[in-house]
């Protein structure tokens, strides 16, 4: 156990795909990120984010990324929480998928987000990472449901949505980068999930379980 991990367990989370790892990011790993942000995430002016985040000049968006990473790791606590997950393929950083949750103890449910890079897209790799954080989430935190969102006309990431067996869960009207985006929710429960051929390899579990205040 590093030191680093002694004081912020899930900097030992680790889960591992067949073709991908995920796991916190740390400081020395912030440039690697921006640098995957700054190569490209979406079309100009197409943002799939509530927030257009991915389109702020260079320097405010490496300056942002590293201070949302900072942000999510010190308001960390069991009654709410943000997991930032790094991917990484042969060695590359590719992207970032989140999973979190507020009162996890009593309503049992997580959110999730998730960016790649355009030179990743089109390979299965949303698909693959989303399904670690279900697995983990149903198979690992003892979770009752999974939410998502997106806007309605993005067809691939309802097209990962579909895959994995969500549910829709609903549409709402919102205000996307002040523009009024339809936005599609949707719901899986692990009677409903599409599990993937594989299996999930896990390590730093239990620390980062307590860490979370969740029975291992």
């Amino acid at each position: 156990m590093t030191e680093l991990t002694r004081f912020w367990p899930p900097f030992g989370l680790t889960l591992t795909t067949p073709r991908l790892v995920l796991r916190p990011i740390r400081d020395e790993e912030i440039p690697a990120a921006a640098e995957a942000a700054l190569s490209g995430i979406h079309e100009p002016g197409r943002s799939p984010f509530s927030r257009p985040w991915a389109e702020a000049p260079a320097a405010e968006l490496s300056r942002n990324m590293a201070q949302w990473y900072w942000r999510c790791r010190g308001d960390m606590t069991p009654a709410e929480w943000t997991l930032l997950l790094g991917i990484w393929h042969d060695g590359a950083f590719i992207g970032c998928q989140d999973v979190g949750a507020k009162d996890f103890a009593s309503l049992k449910t997580v959110s999730t987000g998730s960016w790649l890079r355009q030179s990743a897209q089109g390979r299965g790799f949303g698909k693959e990472m989303r399904a670690a954080v279900a697995l983990y989430a149903f198979d690992w935190l003892g979770a009752e449901a999974a939410e998502s969102e997106a806007a309605a006309w993005n067809r691939q990431s309802l097209g990962v949505s579909r895959a994995l067996g969500y549910e829709l869960n609903g549409v709402g009207r919102a205000a996307w980068g002040g523009t009024r985006q339809e936005v599609q929710k949707v719901r899986l429960t692990p009677a409903g999930f599409i599990r993937p051929g594989w299996q999930l390899q896990v390590e730093g579990h239990a620390a980062t379980a307590a860490f979370l205040g969740i029975d291992a």
